[in-house]
């Protein structure tokens, strides 16, 4: 997530960079307001019809690589025909343009809006839940045989900034007990082609959609990519999947899903054993994010802001009582 200043709307900001694109004029300010701001800042606009998504961030906030390796890996899934979000080259052919604005610094890109309705939307039944695991299944399978020129972070990587940014931002005491004993863990795992490449990382409902008349999902939102075992796109549906239904309902939901995974690439015990170690791994890759975004301080913070900042803390009080319980020597 953003640090809190970079949470407000700026259409001047919007407006700005979308120069850098072909884009309609005549309803901009309309499609502008539907704006989004989390971990970038995601303004919608239409070209030539086609609703669009340009995309920012303070170019302090992302890695210039993971940019450029995140948009090499969406044109390899492309070219091998998965379904994800297509980038829309700026008018001087870029994918990803460095803009430098009267704001400051930005990465920007465009992608086309992808068909169909987010998971989440089209409910949770067999048909739906077989498809968004096969999607995964497929999606680990290309990576496995993915050969970057531009690499993205990796775990090794992600667990070195966690720990700048505990000792950073004044991480707890538990919190960094609890990263050490993640990295002796991951430390012993095997890594090889078949359980260890680039992962999605927020392979979450929202974040995939059903084509109803393809009978397909499309994927969006690779930003957050590392490498890593590809258990951990695998424990994130499944608690994002518990956030959102319980009982039957979500063991059915989960068994559907596996089993559309399973069928497309392999799922073994091994794998299956690594979930609740990837579950730690990610919050404290949240838990380092949330006190690093929230150290940012506005003069005169309207109210939306100061139960933004309200909410994120309870998140944070919530995970450090996590790495309490599985880090008791720390207490």
């Amino acid at each position: 997530m953003l640090k809190l200043e970079y949470l407000f709307e700026n259409y001047e900001l919007a407006r700005e960079v979308l120069a850098f694109w072909e884009h309609d004029e005549d309803n901009l300010e309309e499609m502008l307001g539907y704006f989004r701001i989390s971990s970038n800042a995601v303004y919608p606009f239409t070209r030539e019809g086609r609703v669009c998504f340009l995309r920012l961030a303070p170019v302090g906030e992302k890695a210039e690589t993971d940019v450029r390796g995140e948009l090499e890996f969406i044109r390899y899934l492309l070219k091998e025909g998965y379904p994800a979000l297509r980038p829309v080259c700026s008018l001087s052919g870029e994918d990803m343009v460095v803009a430098d604005t009267g704001f400051g610094r930005y990465f920007a890109c465009v992608f086309e809006k992808v068909d169909g309705v987010e998971i989440s939307e089209a409910g949770y039944g067999r048909e739906v839940m077989y498809a968004y695991g096969r999607a995964l299944g497929r999606l680990h399978a290309l990576s496995s045989g993915y050969v970057p020129a531009v690499r993205k972070q990796g775990h090794k990587e992600i667990l070195e900034w966690i720990r700048r940014t505990l000792e950073e931002y004044g991480g707890c005491r538990e919190a960094l007990t609890e990263l050490a004993a993640v990295e002796r863990e991951l430390g012993r795992l095997p890594v090889t082609t078949e359980n260890y490449g680039l992962v999605h990382y927020d392979f979450e409902p929202d974040n995939v959609f059903w084509d109803e008349g393809k009978k397909e999902c499309s994927v969006i939102d690779f930003d957050d990519g590392i490498y890593c075992w590809y258990g951990l796109d695998l424990e994130q549906v499944r608690d994002s999947l518990a956030e959102e239904l319980e009982g039957e309902q979500l063991e059915k939901a989960w068994r559907d899903f596996q089993e559309g995974y399973a069928c497309v690439y392999a799922y073994p015990e091994e794998t299956r054993e690594l979930l609740p170690l990837m579950r730690r791994f990610v919050d404290l890759r949240s838990y380092a994010g949330l006190i690093r975004c929230i150290s940012s301080v506005t003069e005169e913070e309207p109210q939306w802001l100061e139960a933004l900042r309200g909410k994120l803390n309870g998140i944070i009080e919530k995970l450090e009582e996590g790495f309490s319980e599985t880090c008791p020597a720390a207490e």
